[in-house]
């Protein structure tokens, strides 16, 4: 449906305009690098579009929010930016509605959890445009050369590390709670204690009982026991610990869907499963997704929508998902993807997204609480590290943030 209505007519506008779009990087060489995605994307709009033009600039993840940001406080934002976070600019009333840049059968195609993650005080903004979740990866060679299987619970994935230390293996389990990227380790751990970020009203609930339970377990069955590897977990980043699985020293971690590529590439054999719960596999996974926004400075609502709906066509969101290693964030293309044979490596990752949990992105106050918990959770784990009184403090300057964000 979506293709139908994305193929038909031309520009909504009137005259000739150019429509700006900044868009992060997904790719990790000149060879396939976004911009050849969005030069195809742009190439086949424009022949269906001729009184519309598209300037895509794309940016690597360490430049392209910043970028967005700059041009914004300049006065000159673009037409539309794909990248990390839209609730700054929602807040400010700085974005259109989804609703008001997307037809109803494009909007009605997002999965639900995604479309639920893009809303502000329960109205759209962010369009999601590229989603994954996370496994647990084992390698197969070094569980083999123990007698183990893949864990189920907490206590069959300590056992299973013991019993890899026990092989000489140097990292049994890679605990990356680094400033890069420690809100996903410690969102993922807390899902699998049987909490999250947030209690079930939306307000931020970091030092529950549970969550202090997990960190505790954390710090004293796997960091305590030295199964964590040589490298402190407060020093260690995600794309260290994804090096050191690709060279066969890491017996688990968890990951999502590009590490499968990194760890075929040097000849890993490797298993995916479930993250293990404290009885058993966990409730939910965590799930992460980029966003489309759409700003209103420029006044091309019209030239915008015609352009979306046609970057969210099923063969645009598949094509853009199989390149990247990524999940489709359309029901239409979910739906392609689990029935096609050459998408089987995606399909455990699809097949935890419906009951993934996504950061409180919704929150403004999020980015901030984010960059405060990856200076300061690996001291929860650390020798004598207090769970209770780290959590305790990222949930009040949590709470203070959200307070001051309105």
């Amino acid at each position: 449906m979506t293709a139908t209505l994305a193929g038909c007519g031309g520009s909504s506008g009137s005259g000739d305009v150019t429509l700006r779009l900044v868009a992060a990087d997904y790719g990790d060489s000149a060879a396939n690098s976004s911009k050849k995605y969005w030069d195809g994307v742009v190439r086949g709009f424009e022949a269906q579009h001729p009184g519309t033009k598209v300037e895509v600039s794309v940016y690597s993840w360490n430049d392209v929010d910043r970028k967005v940001k700059e041009m914004v406080a300049a006065g000159h934002a673009p037409d539309m930016a794909q990248i990390g976070a839209y609730a700054d600019y929602a807040a400010a009333g700085k974005l259109y509605q989804a609703d008001e840049v997307l037809s109803i059968p494009v909007q009605a195609d997002f999965a639900s959890e995604l479309s639920d993650a893009g809303k502000v005080n329960r109205t759209q903004y962010g369009m999601p445009f590229a989603a994954s979740t996370r496994l647990l990866f084992y390698n197969k060679t070094l569980f083999s050369q123990a007698g183990i299987q893949p864990p189920t619970t907490w206590d069959e994935l300590a056992a299973d590390a013991t019993a890899l230390k026990a092989k000489g293996v140097k990292t049994p389990f890679a605990l990356p709670l680094g400033p890069e990227e420690a809100q996903a380790e410690t969102g993922q751990w807390l899902l699998s204690g049987g909490d999250g970020y947030l209690d079930g009203f939306g307000s931020y609930d970091l030092d529950s009982a549970q969550n202090v339970g997990t960190f505790t377990w954390l710090r004293d069955d796997l960091v305590g026991k030295g199964l964590t590897g040589p490298v402190p977990p407060g020093q260690l980043n995600r794309a260290d610990a994804f090096a050191a699985f690709t060279r066969g020293e890491v017996g688990m971690l968890n990951g999502h869907p590009s590490l499968m590529k990194m760890a075929r590439d040097k000849g890993v054999d490797f298993g995916m499963v479930p993250m293990p719960g404290v009885s058993g596999r966990a409730k939910s996974t965590l799930g992460v997704a980029d966003w489309m926004m759409a700003f209103k400075q420029n006044g091309h609502k019209d030239q915008v929508r015609d352009f979306l709906d046609y970057a969210y066509d099923q063969k645009n969101v598949l094509d853009f998902s199989r390149e990247y290693d990524l999940l489709p964030v359309t029901s239409s293309a979910q739906e392609a993807m689990a029935a096609s044979p050459q998408d089987a490596d995606l399909k455990p990752f699809l097949d935890q997204l419906p009951s993934s949990e996504l950061y409180p992105v919704g929150k403004t106050s999020w980015a901030g609480v984010s960059a405060n918990l990856k200076k300061v959770i690996g001291q929860a784990v650390a020798p004598g590290g207090s769970p209770s009184a780290v959590l305790g403090q990222l949930q009040r300057t949590a709470v203070t943030a959200d307070n001051a964000s309105g």
